[in-house]
């Protein structure tokens, strides 16, 4: 009995080896299938024109993922200076299409920046494989239009938006860590005098008597500040650097340097001149301009009209 159970046992940890051998062996495999798909480039510009379509205020495209760079000042024509945020947009590419008749609506999924294949779960591999793209460092997904379904593996630059034209930014504010009330709630505080004995930032009552005898939720208390989903609407883009991707932004944008942010066309705010739709097609044999300003106008902001 006892040597039946030894060569049972035996038998499987082999099988069990055996197993994990193949596990690995695939896994490599996938690793290596994901890693050769970064020269690959599914979406060429004859497929892009064949979608173009004619674009109206009514419709939706495509967002961007870009990277937060940090700020640094841009001069309009005038030496006006415009403290402006920096986005790159870094490997934004097609990685997912869905559409109303398979998925109930239409969107597309894009997938930003580089990661080592070794960092991305096989799951995620494997999904970015059929893709024809390399391993992403995020992945999210944009609502669009019928009509603004891009091919999968299309690269989008930062010449999808215009120079001039207003966009939101979404972002993960900064945590700032446990707060008080003071500075989480922008509470008044207690007086500074008078008595008051080491409670001068302190909340102060947080309920009544008895009656009701508790304290209701949602009371703002001390909590950890930052780290939410926050959306800058409606900022201005004065500059666009076509040669090295960077959208600047007039305005502060949520979030660390280095992290990664939504760019959309504005909702509150309609261009004045026609987007491009679906997205930013290269014509073959045009030389694309190294950097594209925003318009300024005519009036000087430095002019003083002494009548």
């Amino acid at each position: 009995m006892f040597h039946s159970c030894r060569l049972l046992s035996k038998n499987l940890m082999s099988m069990w080896r055996g197993s994990s051998a193949l596990m690995r062996s695939s896994g490599k495999a996938l690793l290596q299938t994901s890693s050769l798909s970064t020269a690959s480039a599914p979406a060429t510009a004859a497929a892009l024109e064949s979608v173009a379509a004619a674009w109206s205020p009514e419709k939706k495209r495509t967002g961007l993922l870009a990277v937060k760079i940090g700020m640094m000042p841009v001069w309009d024509n005038f030496g006006y200076r415009h403290n402006c945020t920096v986005l790159q947009v870094e490997e934004c590419q097609v990685t997912q299409v869905k559409t109303a008749d398979r998925h109930g609506f239409n969107a597309l999924q894009l997938g930003v920046g580089l990661r080592k294949p070794k960092n991305v779960s096989k799951p995620v591999l494997g999904h970015l494989s059929k893709a024809g793209v390399p391993a992403k460092r995020q992945l999210q997904e944009f609502r669009v239009s019928e009509d603004a379904l891009l091919p999968l593996g299309t690269t989008l630059s930062a010449l999808h938006f215009n120079a001039g034209q207003y966009v939101d930014v979404c972002g993960i504010s900064k945590g700032k860590g446990f707060q008080g009330v003071m500075k989480l709630h922008n509470f008044a505080g207690q007086p500074a005098s008078h008595g008051n004995s080491k409670t001068q930032r302190h909340m102060g009552s947080t309920g009544q008597c008895q009656d009701p005898g508790k304290v209701f939720k949602g009371k703002k208390m001390p909590g950890r500040m930052g780290g939410n989903r926050v959306t800058r609407d409606n900022l201005w883009i004065a500059k666009i650097d076509v040669d090295r991707n960077l959208i600047y932004v007039k305005g502060s944008v949520p979030g660390n340097n280095g992290g990664i942010v939504r760019v959309t066309d504005a909702r509150k705010k309609k261009p004045e001149s026609p987007l491009p739709y679906p997205t930013f097609v290269p014509a073959e044999g045009d030389a694309l301009p190294s950097e594209e300003l925003a318009p300024h106008g005519d009036v000087d902001p430095y002019h003083y009209d002494e009548n």
